[in-house]
């Protein structure tokens, strides 16, 4: 007598690719089924790196989907060794240009026509990953009853670098990634109960800068129903390069890397057939400056993903009309100042003094005129009084934190909720303090 054991049908979904086995998670006294490491793209490699994804091939048989896939390629961060607050945002699994995976959870038992979250993570378009512990989906699913969905994506150079006009290297791919990961969504997610009409998207920091991105981009429109913006945004001053200096920073690269310039062709072989850590540990020398938040690959005008310049789109009213969440943190500059600004350290109170603040506002905005940099002083001082070390510490954080994250924010939602104005559209402008 034969006993085959048999594997509950629940876990095994059909996708228009082929079929998927998930894993039960018991998850706060509930269960939550997940489904990990779904392949939505074809691998980036060889010549398809820096291009457009493609979808993923059809497959035969069950994909086991029990475990996050590869982590995009990305430069780890070594720069607090065996620090939590660090190596929480490093992957916890290999890194390969191999990556175009997404996970699904879906609460037990299986919905029908549920409503679908859909996480973009952050880490400034040159790090992130959806195998970190604090993204785990499971937690959403199971105490909301939705769908989650989070997608690895390309960043660095090899999901940013960009020669305007050439198809072989358009630009902004870690973006077009995101995009096919909504479809993908769009195409399969009623087979795991849930509803394609009723989409959320939501990141935080440059994933909140991609969520405005599919907002100010009118082929993502169709994919998604609603978004939600934590501490980033696309009008960001790190968020967005015009065309020509995407295509300075792409020779630059390329020349740092003794890669012909005068041919684009060669240029983009050349590339090609380059290390990954070859062309992320080179990115530093595209730009000849260093400032805080320094990224050097990013969204760019490329005529397609991106019309324009993220603050002519939106003055043009070249945007989605829907339901949009945004929200901002008290402190948000706090962690990018222990990166290089003299005074701050995770280990001391940085306290700092009045010559610290001025060198760090330097240092922070190093093509600003010194007028300008005296506004600042003016503005987030009180030289009335005796400033003690802890307000020019707080004062530098508030300047960082204004600057990159809250008032570009701020501005991107106050001035949607100022261009639509014909109440079809609901603007929720939430500060999370």
């Amino acid at each position: 007598m034969f006993i085959r054991k048999v594997v509950p049908e629940d876990n095994i979904i059909t996708t228009k690719k082929g079929r998927v086995r998930g894993t039960n998670l018991q998850v706060l006294g509930g269960t939550v089924t997940a489904f990990l490491g779904i392949p939505y793209g074809k691998p980036p490699v060889g010549r398809l790196r820096f291009r457009k994804p493609e979808p993923f091939e059809k497959w035969s048989g069950i994909w086991n989907a029990t475990a996050h896939a590869n982590s995009c390629y990305q430069l780890i961060d070594t720069t607090y060794p065996g620090f939590p607050g660090v190596e929480m945002w490093n992957p916890k699994t290999n890194l390969s240009e191999d990556c175009l995976y997404l996970n699904v959870w879906i609460p037990s038992p299986k919905p029908k026509n549920a409503t679908v979250m859909v996480w973009i993570y952050g880490g400034g378009f040159e790090t992130g990953s959806t195998s970190l512990p604090v993204y785990d989906g499971k937690f959403l699913a199971r105490v909301e009853r939705v769908i989650v969905v989070s997608m690895n994506y390309r960043t660095g150079a090899l999901g940013f670098l960009a020669l305007p006009g050439n198809k072989e290297v358009p630009g902004n791919a870690g973006l077009f990634d995101q995009r096919l990961a909504l479809q993908w969504i769009q195409e399969n997610i009623a087979s795991f109960g849930g509803n394609p009409k009723s989409v959320t998207i939501f990141g935080e920091s440059a994933g909140s800068a991609s969520v405005s991105y599919h907002v100010l981009s009118p082929k993502s429109h169709p994919l998604f129903t609603r978004a939600i913006m934590q501490s980033g945004s696309a009008n960001a001053p790190w968020a967005a390069i015009p065309a020509s200096e995407a295509r300075k920073r792409a020779v630059a690269l390329a020349k740092q890397l003794q890669c012909p310039t005068s041919n684009e062709t060669e240029l983009i072989l050349c590339l090609q057939d380059k290390d990954p850590k070859d062309l992320l540990e080179n990115e530093a020398h595209v730009v000849n400056y260093f400032s805080l938040l320094q990224i050097f690959f990013c969204p760019t005008v490329d005529g397609d993903f991106l019309l324009d310049m993220p603050e002519t789109l939106i003055e043009n009213g070249i945007f989605k009309q829907t339901q949009i969440l945004v929200g901002v943190n008290k402190d948000e500059g706090t962690s990018f100042l222990v990166y290089g600004v003299p005074g701050f350290s995770k280990d001391s109170e940085s306290l700092i003094n009045k010559t610290q603040f001025e060198e760090a506002l330097t240092l922070a905005f190093p093509q600003a005129s010194q007028l300008a940099i005296e506004s600042i002083i003016f503005q987030y001082t009180d030289w009335e009084n005796v400033q003690k070390p802890e307000h020019y510490r707080d004062a530098m954080d508030d300047v960082i934190g204004d600057y990159h994250i809250i008032c570009p924010v701020m501005e991107f939602a106050k001035k949607i909720a100022e261009i639509h104005n014909s109440g079809k559209s609901e603007f929720l402008i939430a500060c999370f303090l």
